[in-house]
């Protein structure tokens, strides 16, 4: 069996909080006495004081979480994300912490276990599906969050944009060039994805809160010219990825009348749609990821490495005035070659 504290402090003839100072307040130790043990403990093959039991009896870890509805692969491969992490990850390091990737099972109970489970002093709640039950368990650990949720409660620490409105003014922009026949594209429309068209009796029964206003923001601007919801094209892609939106487009080719323009919910599926499609379609994506202006994407900017630092921020120096615990970020909207007036045939 391995050795412990106690065995330690037995063989030196002290107790089990004079070892354990030796490792973590050497300041209270002579430096003869703590040579002395250290030297006793590696002849032992003792290593030292177990970290997480250490962290437990000091009331914090010294690490924040940040929960991801999606596989952690997501966090290194999805460009938004990372520039989300740059953000968060500059904070923690300006306050001597560490980051815990914590994503989060499709099931809502698997959901609740990983934040039941995690080792942190706090939660950044990235993105989640099942938002208000995973709220709801990190409040049942006592343990204070920040979320990136469209649609925070009152008194919650939040960091966001107006996803809905940001949508709306991309969509105004194709209704301006004239666009009518338009299709829409998203992921996390359903909880059971398929690739293609999707037929939804409303925006309300869009699964993901994002993707939700979002979708619901392009209604907005086409309601507004007299193209209402059941007159839209939606489509569902299996994951935020290039190759999900080119994947998702592709059901337009069977349509006896194609759109002539694709809304998508982020960069990475509109540049999927644009591989996918002829250049006459003009494509919209949101986010502008780095790869946006090379390709010519219009879409909307919003500021990934802020959004994440100031969450961090609000986590670690939380504000005495609930009011400055949410802040509402600004979008651009940026206009390139990927959009243009109606074609005349």
């Amino acid at each position: 069996m391995r050795p412990t504290l106690r065995d330690v402090a037995e063989a030196v003839g002290v107790s089990r909080s004079t070892v354990s100072n030796a490792y973590g307040r050497p300041d209270q130790l002579s430096a003869e006495l703590r040579q002395r043990i250290l030297d006793t403990a590696l002849k032992m093959g003792y290593s030292g004081p177990d970290p997480t039991a250490r962290s437990l009896r000091r009331g914090f870890v010294g690490a924040i979480g940040v929960l991801f509805t999606s596989q952690l692969s997501y966090a290194f491969t999805d460009p938004f994300a990372v520039r989300f992490l740059t953000g968060v990850a500059e904070a923690a390091e300006r306050h001597s912490s560490s980051l815990l990737l914590v994503p989060l099972p499709n099931d809502p109970a698997g959901a609740r276990k990983a934040v039941e489970n995690a080792a942190v002093d706090g939660f950044c709640v990235y993105c989640a599906g099942d938002e208000e039950g995973i709220i709801d368990t990190i409040r049942g650990r006592g343990l204070p969050f920040v979320t990136t949720s469209s649609r925070p409660r009152a008194g919650d620490r939040w960091v966001g944009i107006d996803e809905r409105a940001a949508a709306r003014s991309i969509a105004e922009h194709l209704t301006g060039l004239g666009h009518r026949r338009v299709a829409l594209l998203g992921d996390g429309i359903s909880p059971d994805p398929t690739s293609g068209l999707r037929r939804l009796p409303d925006v309300a029964e869009v699964t993901h809160s994002t993707t939700r206003d979002r979708l619901a923001g392009f209604a907005d601007a086409f309601a507004s010219v007299g193209v209402a919801w059941p007159e839209l094209t939606i489509l569902e892609a299996v994951g935020n990825t290039r190759a999900a939106g080119a994947e998702a487009v592709r059901a337009l080719h069977a349509l006896a009348e194609p759109p002539t323009a694709v809304l998508a919910c982020s960069d990475v599926l509109a540049l999927g749609a644009m591989d996918a499609l002829p250049a006459v379609v003009s494509v919209t994506g949101f986010d502008d990821i780095a790869e946006a202006a090379p390709a010519g994407l219009t879409t909307v900017r919003q500021p990934g490495e802020e959004k994440g630092r100031s969450a961090a921020e609000l986590l670690f120096d939380p504000p005495t005035d609930t009011a400055a615990g949410q802040i509402l970020l600004p979008t651009t909207l940026v206009s390139r070659t990927s959009t243009r007036p109606v074609p005349r045939s």
